[in-house]
């Protein structure tokens, strides 16, 4: 599961890859869950154009109380996102998005400690990773914002992607999405 990757932010590569207009033109973000990032969702106006829009890392559904609760929902399980109450009005509202990445990272186990490990698409070319959007107001303040969380399936079986985490631990991957799936 990736709780850190580094953003798709520069205007060209988004425009490139994407086919979105993004006014900020800023070097890659390293981001991790609550901090603030680009995303792509469809325009509101049934149009069927993508948008890009920054966003939380990390769902916060219309209950939470604080941004702190997206360090516990920057990832929603595919098998258990349409039931679970943190992304059920999401994904049952349709709100799909694509998270632009220039790479994750995970930790490798295998010498026995976690060495972070970058994860990159060859040519680094961004990917475009599965996931789902909400927008959030701050109980206290009445500020909305847009919040996402990236999903994963298991990776147990994966050549590369069950090399990271702990031993233990159930093997877990991002869902990583071909262009030509982007306006699905």
């Amino acid at each position: 599961m990736c709780s850190n990757y580094e953003a798709v932010s520069r205007a060209d590569r988004m425009l490139s890859f994407f086919g979105v207009v993004r006014n900020d033109n800023e070097g890659p973000i390293l981001t991790w869950p609550t901090g603030l990032a680009p995303f792509i969702r469809l325009a509101e106006d049934g149009s069927g154009n993508r948008r890009v829009d920054d966003g939380a890392f990390g769902l916060l559904p219309g209950f939470a109380k604080e941004l702190a609760y997206g360090r516990k929902t920057y990832n929603a399980r595919t098998e258990t996102v349409a039931s679970l109450p943190s992304f059920r009005s999401a994904w049952k509202k349709g709100q799909r998005c694509i998270i632009p990445a220039e790479g994750i990272f995970e930790p490798n186990w295998e010498s026995g400690k976690a060495v972070r490990w970058r994860i990159q698409q060859p040519g680094e070319v961004p990917m475009g990773i599965a996931g789902i959007w909400e927008q959030w107001a701050d109980p206290e303040s009445g500020e909305k914002m847009f919040s996402f969380a990236m999903l994963t399936v298991n990776a147990d079986g994966h050549p590369v992607m069950s090399r990271f985490h702990r031993p233990e631990d159930e093997k877990r991957m991002v869902v990583i999405l071909d262009p030509n799936q982007y306006n699905r």
